[in-house]
């Protein structure tokens, strides 16, 4: 499948190269007596480089942020969607009236924003405030602590596994047939 790679094999790869990259070559000097330069020789034997990473396009230019970065971006918001139900949870137990104030404000701001949201809850009221901080305390601890951050992984790529035959299986059929 594409490349020449099978899926099963790791996301190195190598690439043949017959000459040295032309950010290698040495640039002309006048000065003589110099010993050569190690890439300077010539070799019929081909040079393999090792990438261990995908090379993944973005523009710079705008500030385009890594797939790292923005898998973290929605991860912090739902950690706050997170702390809001653990916190929703615990009120409605021991302080109804808490637990009220909670989902009157959730019904009129949205939890779009994990952090406007704590803001505009902490700047409500002192009481509102104590929630908000609540918040932010679970929020922290449940990404310190409770998140199974190997078991993300692992169902990640076992959805993009199932996805891709998944894919793969139903196109074979249409075309087959």
């Amino acid at each position: 499948m594409g490349f020449g790679v099978s899926p099963m094999e790791s996301s190195s790869a190598l690439f043949k190269l017959s000459s040295p990259p032309s950010f290698l070559k040495p640039k002309p000097n006048n000065i003589k007596n110099l010993p050569p330069k190690p890439w300077n020789h010539t070799t019929s034997k081909p040079t393999y480089v090792q990438c261990n990473k995908m090379f993944v396009p973005g523009d710079n230019r705008f500030g385009e942020a890594s797939p790292e970065a923005k898998a973290a971006q929605n991860l912090h918001q739902f950690f706050t969607y997170t702390a809001v139900k653990i916190v929703s949870a615990q009120l409605e137990s021991y302080n109804p009236e808490a637990h009220k104030d909670l989902m009157e404000f959730l019904d009129t701001h949205s939890l779009n924003d994990g952090d406007k949201f704590c803001a505009d809850l902490m700047r409500k009221s002192p009481r509102h405030k104590g929630l908000a901080l609540r918040i932010l305390e679970v929020r922290s601890a449940y990404c310190k602590n409770d998140f199974e951050w190997d078991n993300l992984k692992r169902l990640a790529e076992q959805m993009v596994n199932e996805s891709n035959t998944k894919l793969m299986r139903d196109y074979v059929q249409e075309t087959s047939h």
